[in-house]
């Protein structure tokens, strides 16, 4: 499993979050803002090996400090993307 940093960062308005898997997994691809409360799920399923990439939009949310989350059953990694307008 590998969770790349997305790019670019800072971004305005969007931005790639690419990431990849050694085996066919369920995997939930989330956004956090600061205080831990979800505000966007980019995925949430199975996916087969192989390098992915989603792309995000943060044209609705405010300027700051965000983290994305991989996880699996046996996996889980954060990262912080950065929003500025």
């Amino acid at each position: 499993f590998t969770l790349r940093q997305n790019y670019p960062n800072p971004f305005n308005p969007s931005t790639t979050i690419r990431y990849g898997l050694p085996i066919r997994s369920h995997v939930s691809l989330t956004v956090y803002n600061t205080l831990g409360q979800g505000v966007a799920t980019l995925m949430n399923g199975e996916q087969d090996p192989g390098y992915h990439e989603v792309r995000f939009d943060g044209s609705t949310l405010p300027s700051g400090v965000y983290f994305y989350r991989l996880q699996s059953r046996s996996y889980a990694e954060t990262k912080k993307l950065l929003l500025i307008r």
